[in-house]
């Protein structure tokens, strides 16, 4: 491979302009941080040089050497001249003595990375999407300033009331207009009620986008949302106004979301005179999801898929159902879950992924929507620092979340309250030792007092749950075990003070590879991060290692401390990109 690249620029020269070919350390890095202009290194008195301005000139005769019959249909005199900006076909025969080429990369500014559609389709400049972390966590703040970026980010509508999300709305919608932004729709199998009273408010204040996330199946709530107001433009095409970002880590879920929308559905959406039958017939040809994130090992609800191998396999499995239900479009497939390092930002854009999706360090930045006593233990994981607990949301259905160990117990108590569901059949059972240090540890009150409690939140929320859990001893202890997991997220966002080792921070290994990479930076400090400059670090390093990567398989080596990247202040980046 090596030699067949070495052929490519055989006889290749650059012609200076206005400046001689740099050497030196600095020079080198200036040219690959250039991101808007081609990398040209050339031989420099047998030293690598980087070149700056002039002209470059490609002798491609000898290319069809030994290489294959379509080879031989280059004429073996043509040239292309590549000047700063420009790459042209001069037809000439080359008379040029210069400096000869060891590699060449095109320009790769940051906006180039990514799925063109993707971002045309979402009015973006950047592939970059920030996740919707729950709680407000990814906050109204943090939904703006990615949105006047040219970036995206989801409102972490999970876990929060009506009245609360219907506030963030109207905050959002304030600042941001037309930019990009979106809403969380999380899937709620204890309480449809919820999720489908969810989607009537996005439907009536015109959140045309939402991430679907934590879905096993579809539910009649998703399916109402995708296709409401469904139409056929004067050209035949299909609209849907309402846009699905889902996000899944399993092949089964992903299938759901590439098809379109279930026929049970479609049938009960007309009987209840919320689609009509025109509508429902272009329904039947449009996929659930507009585009999917391919969801790898991360923080909160995860199934650890290694990205490494689910974002190919998704890939392949939406390649299989466009052709089979022959859409129009593709459906753009990004990669969310271990993108914390520019290297796993340019891996991603390598396998394909239409865009990035970041949660875990967006957390520690400082519009999140949680506690500076959270921010600061996050800055300080390492990739070990993580630990898989139940679920406040799924919690009777074994369903996980990945979250912080490092300085909080709540892994380990919440994990034994899970213990102690699937061992007895009611609160009464537990034997009086296993009780007292339930009460004191992790209640900090009697279990009947926790009860009384539970009961007070769910007749307000929910009272079937209360009628149930009168008939049923083991869902009451389902409710008061839930109250401490649904708590404990809060007290974390909140800082409360007396409740620090409870903390539920949900956080995956990523956190640690971030703080890894940031180390002896300005992004060290919590205090320092700010969205925008994490996003456009990791976009600009990605592209950086992106173009080093090019050059390293020219067969050409840069010296260790170029052929890398550290995060740089906006105003640096922002030069770099004039």
């Amino acid at each position: 491979m090596t030699d067949s690249l070495q052929n490519i620029w055989h006889n290749s020269f650059w012609t200076h302009g206005n400046s001689s070919p740099q050497t030196d350390v600095e020079g080198l890095q200036n040219a690959l941080y250039s991101l808007n202009q081609p990398l040209v290194l050339v031989d420099q008195n047998g030293q690598t040089a980087a070149a700056t301005g002039g002209s470059m000139t490609i002798e491609l005769s000898g290319i069809g050497t030994n290489h294959s019959p379509a080879d031989a249909l280059v004429p073996a005199t043509r040239t292309l001249t590549i000047d700063r900006s420009s790459l042209t076909d001069n037809g000439q025969q080359s008379t040029v003595n210069g400096h000869p080429v060891l590699a060449f990369t095109p320009p790769l500014p940051p906006e180039n990375l990514g799925d063109t559609e993707f971002k045309k389709r979402h009015n973006l400049r950047y592939a970059y999407v920030g996740g919707a972390m729950a709680n407000g966590i990814t906050s109204t703040a943090m939904v703006e300033a990615l949105g006047k970026a040219g970036m995206m980010g989801f409102y972490g509508a999970a876990g929060l009331t009506l009245t609360e999300v219907g506030k963030a709305i109207y905050e959002v919608q304030q600042k941001l207009g037309d930019s990009p932004y979106g809403f969380n729709l999380i899937h709620s199998p204890g309480d449809p009620d919820l999720e489908d009273a969810l989607v009537s408010l996005y439907i009536k204040h015109g959140i045309r986008k939402v991430c679907a996330s934590a879905y096993l199946n579809l539910t009649p709530a998703l399916v109402r949302y995708r296709v409401s107001g469904i139409y056929q433009d004067n050209q035949g095409n299909i609209i849907c106004p309402n846009q699905v970002v889902a996000k899944v880590s399993r092949e089964e879920v992903a299938q759901r979301f590439f098809s379109p929308p279930p026929e049970k559905f479609l049938m009960q959406l007309i009987k209840d005179n919320t689609l009509t039958q025109q509508q429902a017939e272009l329904a039947r040809h449009v996929p659930m999801a507009d585009s999917l994130t391919a969801e790898a090992d991360s923080g909160g609800h995860t199934d650890n898929r290694p990205a490494i191998s689910l974002l190919p396999t998704l890939i392949a499995l939406r390649n299989e159902m466009v052709k089979t239900h022959r859409y129009p479009q593709s459906i753009p497939v990004g990669l969310g879950g271990g993108i914390g390092t520019p290297h796993a930002a340019a891996a991603a854009f390598s396998m394909g992924a239409a865009y990035i999706l970041t949660g875990s360090v967006n957390q520690a930045c400082v519009e999140a929507g949680t506690s500076e006593a959270v921010r600061r233990l996050l800055a300080e994981a390492r990739q070990a620092d993580v630990a898989m607990a139940p679920a406040a949301d799924m919690f009777e259905m074994g369903v996980k979340v990945q979250v912080l160990k490092r300085g909080t117990m709540f892994a380990q108590r919440a994990t034994k309250l899970y213990e102690l569901y699937t061992s007895y059949n009611q609160l009464e059972d537990i034997p009086e030792k296993l009780r007292v240090q339930l009460e004191r540890d992790v209640f900090k009150c009697s279990l009947d007092d926790e009860w009384r409690q539970t009961k007070a939140y769910f007749l307000q929320l929910d009272s079937r749950q209360v009628d149930r859990a009168e008939t049923d001893p083991r869902h009451k202890m389902a409710l008061v075990f839930r109250s401490y997991l649904g708590q404990s997220s809060r007290w974390a966002t909140t800082g409360h003070p007396d409740r620090k080792m409870d903390y539920q921070i949900w956080c995956g290994p990523t956190m640690g590879a971030f703080n890894a990479w940031v180390r002896g930076s300005f992004l060290e400090k919590p205090e320092n991060r700010d969205t925008v400059t994490v996003a456009m670090n990791l976009l600009f390093g990605a592209c950086v290692l992106t173009r080093a990567n090019w050059v390293r398989c020219q067969g050409v080596a840069l010296p260790s401390h170029i052929d890398t990247y550290s995060p740089l202040p906006m105003n640096t980046i922002v030069k770099y990109m004039q």
